[in-house]
């Protein structure tokens, strides 16, 4: 049986008629779309368990604790992490970002490099531009090549004994490149930087080991996974995070306070202010419950056929230009394209008329839109519910568009 058919009824909003038309959601990219086990799972907990964590002896506040922190160990395993104290939540893949950037940014001193790539989306740009701006801090950018592949002999060139930090994605947002975390990350250490993972387009589709991709943090959030908005993950070293500096502060990352210091907690509750996202937390733990039942190989597989089968039925539409590797070299869950004499917005609006959900724009990433030469682009992605069936519908819609011009 196929992915799609086994998981397909697992999801109440694919039950939805748009525009006449069963819906076919393709951005999940965006965010995908959640199983009845993540809903029922929240909807359990806020029915049976709710409390705040971590403070309270009553029933309800140490189930909602042992609930929250087995969310961590779940989290652990599923990414290969050493310890749970190198988990820490955060509320999604930008947050994890912009707290590295504010506690890493403080070791930073003027004339130091944060080294990033031109394929980056906002989230993995501006909090380094903030870190730099205050520090005289110079950003650097690698270059791609014209298949959309990052210049890895650049690169090497970019890495000089002032490279502080390496910040990359793993997989592309818009042009579904795959990079080779374990590679940069090798030559950034030997270069003494260190090295901070976006994993937001990854975390979903592949298979993830810490200890095998070797870098130092790697972000990602719940949202893209089948779970919930409002939670993330930040994974880091866990001799990086004891001597790490808090940039935010706030109830529960505090062992002592007095009125002109204070004592932080241990890891990894430190950086972890104020009141969680703990349904979030129980959501997630579902989410990667699920997912670990259908198995991350078989999950990558499916969405590379996908994915290989897109750009070759877009690419074979007159007018349609695809953006990224080609389809014979493995990529990620998303496939970018334009149709000439169509704004992208107008390819979203018109699809949405088949009940075809796609997204349209920059994508929150200007910079790669301006290496692409457009301002924007279409773009669908995929995740365990879509189907051949689902590409063929999308790629017969595009193809009547362009028909009709």
């Amino acid at each position: 049986m196929r992915l799609d058919e086994q998981t397909r009824a697992d999801f109440p909003i694919l039950e939805r008629i748009v525009n006449g038309h069963r819906l076919v959601y393709l951005d999940s990219a965006a965010s995908s779309q959640k199983p009845r086990t993540v809903i029922e799972a929240m909807s359990q907990y806020y029915a049976r368990s709710h409390a705040n964590v971590h403070r309270s002896i009553h029933t309800l506040g140490e189930e909602a604790t042992e609930l929250y922190e087995a969310a961590r160990e779940r989290v652990q395993r599923f990414i290969g992490a050493a310890s749970r104290e190198e988990v820490v939540f955060t509320h999604g893949t930008t947050d994890g970002i912009d707290l590295l950037a504010g506690a890493l940014g403080r070791t930073l001193r003027a004339g130091d490099e944060i080294l990033i790539t031109d394929m980056e989306h906002h989230s993995n740009i501006i909090p380094w531009q903030m870190a730099a701006r205050d520090r005289g801090v110079a950003i650097r950018s690698v270059p791609l090549r014209p298949d959309g592949t990052l210049d890895l002999d650049a690169f090497e060139r970019l890495l000089g004994p002032r490279t502080r930090i390496v910040a990359f994605a793993h997989v592309s947002n818009v042009l579904g490149t795959i990079n080779p975390v374990a590679r940069m990350a090798a030559r950034a250490r030997q270069a003494g930087a260190v090295v901070v993972v976006d994993g937001a387009q990854a975390a979903p589709h592949l298979s993830l080991n810490m200890s095998l991709l070797d870098c130092d943090y790697y972000v990602f959030s719940a949202h893209k996974m089948l779970g919930p908005t409002g939670i993330g993950v930040l994974w880091g070293r866990r001799a990086l995070l004891e001597a790490l500096e808090p940039a935010r502060g706030g109830s529960e990352m505090i062992k002592e306070v007095w009125i002109d210091h204070a004592r932080w907690n241990d890891l990894p509750w430190r950086f972890e202010p104020g009141t969680p996202p703990i349904a979030e937390a129980v959501g997630l733990m579902a989410a990667i419950e699920y997912l670990e039942k259908l198995g991350m190989d078989r999950v990558a597989e499916h969405e590379r056929a996908l994915a290989r089968q897109a750009v070759e039925q877009l690419a074979a539409v007159p007018g349609v230009t695809v953006y990224g590797p080609p389809a014979a070299v493995e990529r990620g869950a998303v496939v970018a394209f334009s149709v000439e004499g169509l704004h992208p917005h107008d390819i979203a609006a018109l699809l949405d008329q088949e009940g075809i959900a796609v997204r349209a724009g920059h994508h929150c990433a200007q910079p790669l839109m301006r290496w692409c030469g457009v301002v924007g682009t279409a773009r669908a992605s995929f995740s365990v519910y879509s189907s051949p069936e689902d590409v063929s519908l999308l790629s017969h819609a595009v193809g009547a568009l362009r028909s009709q011009l």
